[in-house]
């Protein structure tokens, strides 16, 4: 597992413990602090046991009921924040290699098995063509380091990962991020032949906002769903991780939304096949 994840995990143990030893030299019982914050014991033992992750709220509750003073209570708030959300730039990603990058994707891929992306600006990794994922990953602004050939085997080894029956991938793309030129007609043909050959696997449904249907919300950023367990948004400068159960309750009620306004089947595949025949017909100089 990648060495941000580990962290992350013990970030997530010393704050459950933090919070029980807190309570205890409080002299204060689970019974107790709950009924002070207005929350249920349960919820209380399941927090210090580190079976449910607090938001920063509830650590705000939980701080003012146990009258902690002003450095503890500095002190239990950021690792709340740090545990609930993360940030790495772009920067940061492509100095440590992206390689690194796909490794850690792969882990989280290889752990959940309910993946929903949502992709308002282009195909996700894995549903590119080797083709395309070169040209991703040189365009002018980030563009990556040194060879990328070994960043796109690692990408296109991760593929195999959408054959596995026991996992459900559901994608909703838009229109223009299915269409966007990111390079010459002939590489976007294949790629959207990839996008309709994707979508026959049992394991995988691709869905589609054509910009002929009225959707009423805007679709900000990509963002990426694991279970009921984590979210990642993609934001231009760079990456952010949630973890905090309303935010990925959040980002699953909009991710349902979309897709209720988009196609899926045969109509999606019927997007696709006509826009990457409006390619071929260019690149063929039809």
């Amino acid at each position: 597992m990648n060495a941000d994840f580990e962290q992350a995990g013990r970030d997530r143990t010393d704050l459950a413990n933090a919070l029980r030893t807190l309570r205890l030299a409080s002299g204060l019982s689970g019974e107790r602090l709950a009924v002070r914050c207005g929350m249920s014991q349960s919820k209380i033992s399941r927090m210090e046991s580190g079976r449910a992750l607090p938001s920063v709220v509830d650590v705000q509750l939980i701080v003012g009921a146990l009258d902690l003073d002003n450095e503890t209570a500095a002190e239990l708030l950021a690792l709340t924040r740090r545990t609930n959300a993360e940030y790495e730039s772009i920067r940061a990603s492509v100095r440590r290699g992206l390689h690194h990058r796909q490794r850690e994707l792969a882990s989280l891929e290889a752990r959940a098995t309910c993946l929903r992306y949502f992709l308002p600006a282009i195909p996700t990794g894995l549903l590119q063509t080797a083709e395309y994922m070169r040209a991703a990953m040189s365009h002018p602004m980030h563009p990556a380091r040194g060879d990328v050939s070994r960043t796109i085997q690692l990408k296109l080894e991760r593929q195999a990962v959408l054959h596995d029956r026991a996992k459900r991938f559901d994608f909703v793309l838009t229109e223009s991020a299915a269409r966007w030129r990111l390079c010459g007609s002939d590489v976007m043909a294949l790629q959207l032949d990839r996008l309709v050959s994707l979508s026959l696997l049992p394991s995988v449904r691709i869905s589609v906002l054509p910009l002929s249907r009225t959707t009423p919300d805007i679709p900000f950023n990509t963002f990426t769903l694991y279970d009921r367990d984590l979210a990642t948004l993609e934001v231009s400068s760079g990456r952010i991780v949630l973890r905090d159960p309303k935010d990925i309750d959040y980002y699953n009620s909009l991710f349902d939304f979309f897709q209720q306004h988009a196609v899926s089947g045969s109509a999606a595949r019927e997007l696709l096949e006509g826009w990457a025949d409006e390619f071929r017909a260019e690149a063929g100089g039809g």
